[in-house]
């Protein structure tokens, strides 16, 4: 069994994604060595909560840092979930990251569940209002923080899931019922070590449906796995969807 094989044979493909793909955007992932984790300390949310500080730096690491997200593009990977996506495929894609990228490389939102939130906006966390970063840019160029919701007055935050801070529940169910709805769950870039998550590609497999995982390193589920494929995730990924007849798809955004 190879991987065009398997993902042809499918009728409904859930594509979970981690920081493996993203790193060929030129976005470190967070945990190996090098890792963003490993040059500067994560905010807790609880400290987001209680600090001015923490606050004031969570929007000083957005706003004045080297921050990669800025100017990460999607690439070959991310078009090529695209294409598989828009082909009808791949119903669902799951992710880990938080770099907005699969929006960008044309996956319609309403397919994309994201895990660990998105950093390319703000929320607030007493109403859930959507708050664009430009607005809180001009805020913080004036006095060096984002300002309290302008709706219930709440703190607003990047809308991402900090250590410390509650997984969505909305997303968790979304998640959940898409696993136990598909054929063929295909992992990829993600080292699987982060739950609750990785629990979704032991609840495909034990569900029934095919687990592939990509992967540049081992990972802990590969056991699981009926197909495991070492490599880069950007040229594998092109490989597949060129070998579907997809390329097209692929190629259009």
């Amino acid at each position: 069994m190879n991987l065009v094989e398997v993902v042809a044979a499918a009728s409904n493909v859930v594509i979970f994604t981690g920081a493996g793909i993203s790193t060929e955007s030129g976005i470190p992932d967070f945990r190996s060595p090098g890792g963003l984790w490993t040059r500067m300390r994560p905010i807790l949310f609880d400290d987001f909560l209680t600090s001015e500080d923490a606050r004031k730096e969570t929007w000083r690491r957005r706003f004045e840092g080297d921050d990669p997200l800025t100017a990460a593009k999607p690439n070959q990977g991310h078009y090529a979930v695209a294409a598989l996506v828009g082909s009808g495929k791949a119903k669902m894609v799951i992710t880990q990251n938080i770099d907005n990228l699969h929006f960008a490389s044309g996956v319609p939102a309403e397919q994309i569940i994201e895990l660990h939130g998105n950093a390319s906006y703000a929320k607030c966390l007493g109403c859930g209002a959507r708050v664009e970063l430009d607005i809180i840019r001009a805020q913080y160029r004036q006095m060096g923080t984002a300002a309290n919701c302008e709706t219930c007055g709440g703190l607003v935050k990047p809308a991402t899931i900090s250590f410390g801070q509650a997984m969505p529940a909305e997303e968790m169910e979304r998640a959940r019922e898409a696993t136990l709805a598909c054929d063929l769950f295909l992992s990829i870039g993600s080292s699987l070590t982060v739950f609750p998550a990785n629990s979704f590609p032991v609840l495909a497999s034990e569900s029934g449906a095919d687990l592939v995982i990509i992967n540049r390193d081992p990972t802990e589920l590969d056991p699981y796995a009926d197909l495991v494929i070492r490599g880069e995730i950007g040229p594998e990924l092109d490989a597949l969807v060129r070998d579907l007849g997809l390329k097209g798809l692929a190629t259009r955004h």
